[in-house]
């Protein structure tokens, strides 16, 4: 079928009934989005809390015949997942749609070579200097957009799509739900209100999206809902096994030595964020050149340092060839890595964050060491602190 890693077949529309059949033989309660009543489903992702944003979207792209539909940098699976599903659906709708990221070179993770719609993809300077209608996707901020900030932001009309507590609230539409486990679930609500059917290529979309920042459905932020909406992309046809394969259990052999090396610097430091332990390591340029790995390769060596019981917080800092260091850290959740990358100019969620710096490594985790302990220091001066996601 299209969009995935492997056996092929016809793409087709699914009807609500089929899908509603399809998770009938489901255990467990049915909500009122699979109900057999025939009741509208509930809008997904907080909708129903700015419902005048959604009315300014779905006229925004009710009006404009051309759309450029715009993620983050380095674009993850929710981010690319999120855009290309709903460039899909518009070009289904009769739209003229453009799919671009801020990076040159773009490089599309080989994890995500298996979705459909890359076709729709064009390079950054593809995109008309004052475009009439961007739908920005997964940007937790301004800068995220890289080299296609200054084009979104000179538009006519910026809708933007994102699931981050950290996001400022730019654009001139915002459709920011912190409670969304991935920004997937807002553009399964757009369609959903555009009432395009689904078909297995956007389901395959909007699968990878909510699969990739759920962690595959384990991190706290998974919800029924977010098992109903995979539901429904699973009753199209995708296959999921060959999805998660190719996500989370495909790598090259070049990955492998250099999550040795990184393996081997790592360091564990129990008295760091607050005393809730701190272990980190970082991957030089000079590793993923010797063995031929690109940065998008090792995205997933965050998972693998934020495994020892000893720390709450695993940080991996991963460098560009012109020297920008990339980190990505988590936390199990006593300490808020959002609030401590905000202090380092980044963002993101709780338990999963990063930031970008030009400094040397020693450096960089000094500073973030101290952002953790004035995020720890808070914390503790205010235990109720935010509702952590």
């Amino acid at each position: 079928m299209a969009g995935e890693p492997a056996e092929s077949g016809a793409v087709r529309a699914v009807s609500t009934v089929e899908v509603e059949t399809a998770l009938a033989v489901l255990p467990g309660p049915r909500s009122a989005s699979s109900s057999a009543s025939g009741a509208e489903p509930e809008a997904a992702g907080g909708a129903g809390r700015f419902e005048e944003e959604w009315r300014r979207a779905l006229e925004l792209v009710a009006g404009s015949d051309e759309v450029d539909l715009i993620c983050h940098i380095c674009p993850d699976g929710d981010a690319l997942g999120s855009a290309l599903a709903a460039a899909l659906a518009l070009r289904g709708l009769g739209k003229r749609v453009r799919v671009s990221f801020g990076d040159d070179p773009q490089v599309i993770p080989e994890s995500l070579s298996f979705l459909p719609g890359q076709e729709l993809i064009v390079p950054a300077a593809a995109v008309p200097a004052a475009p009439g209608l961007v739908l920005a996707f997964d940007a937790a901020s301004e800068e995220r957009l890289g080299l296609l900030r200054d084009r979104a932001l000179a538009a006519d009309a910026l809708v933007v799509f994102d699931h981050h507590a950290s996001n400022p609230g730019f654009g001139t539409v915002r459709l920011i739900d912190p409670s969304a486990p991935a920004t997937a679930v807002l553009v399964d609500e757009l369609l959903r209100r555009l009432r395009v059917p689904l078909d297995q290529s956007i389901a395959t979309c909007l699968y990878t999206g909510i699969a990739t920042d759920t962690g595959s459905f384990k991190y706290r932020a998974t919800t029924p809902a977010t098992h109903e909406m995979a539901g429904r992309m699973l009753a199209t046809g995708i296959r999921q096994d060959l999805i998660s394969r190719q996500l989370w259990d495909t790598t090259s052999f070049g990955y492998l030595k250099v999550l040795a090396g990184a393996l081997e610097r790592a360091a564990f430091e129990p008295e760091e964020a607050g005393g809730h332990g701190l272990v980190w390591t970082w991957v030089p340029y000079q590793d993923l050149a010797l063995f031929g790995v690109t940065v998008e390769e090792i995205e997933g060596l965050i998972d693998v340092l934020r495994k020892p019981a000893e720390a709450d917080v695993a940080l991996v800092l991963k460098q560009d060839p012109d020297g920008t260091l990339r980190g990505s850290c988590r936390s199990r959740g006593a300490v808020d890595v959002a609030a401590a990358c905000a202090r380092l100019g980044g963002g993101g969620h709780v338990y999963a964050a990063g930031f970008s710096t030009r400094e040397a490594v020693a450096d960089a985790v000094q500073r973030f060491r101290t952002a953790l302990a004035e995020v720890a220091a808070a914390a503790e001066a205010d235990p109720a602190g935010p509702d952590a996601r």
